[in-house]
């Protein structure tokens, strides 16, 4: 079993930066892909970055790619979300997700295969 908890969301404006945690606790001997996924009221939930049980590769939403980076120490947990130039669009709550494997980001990038999943940190950026 493994336990997720995110951290680091809350108010900014358009244009700041922010920084989401994923703490993994329980057991992380095993391997596992991280990934964000974010909700937005009245939207459906979307992937927005994976990263590799290595760290070593990762991938993004067009929504958030050049903007959004995704970083992981194996030998460490969090997982951490670089969120940079927020917009208003972006306001959603983040969640992150792991499934077992040793496969590339792609693995969680699908919302229904994951195995795990944090309970969400709110992240509300005003113009």
């Amino acid at each position: 079993q493994v336990q997720l908890e995110e951290s680091g969301g809350r108010l900014v404006q358009a244009g700041d930066s922010l920084r989401l945690s994923c703490a993994i606790s329980g057991d992380t001997s095993s391997a596992y892909a991280v990934g964000w996924f974010r909700q937005a009221p009245g939207k459906e939930r979307e992937f927005v970055a994976g990263v590799s049980w290595s760290g070593g590769t990762t991938s993004y939403s067009d929504s958030v790619k050049g903007r959004f980076r995704i970083s992981r120490d194996p030998a460490k947990t969090p997982v951490y979300l670089q969120m940079n130039n927020l917009k208003v669009e972006d306001t959603a709550v983040y969640s992150c997700a792991a499934r077992q494997g040793y496969g590339g980001p792609q693995i969680v990038s699908t919302a229904e295969l994951n195995d795990y999943w944090g309970h969400g940190t709110q992240v509300t950026v005003s113009s």
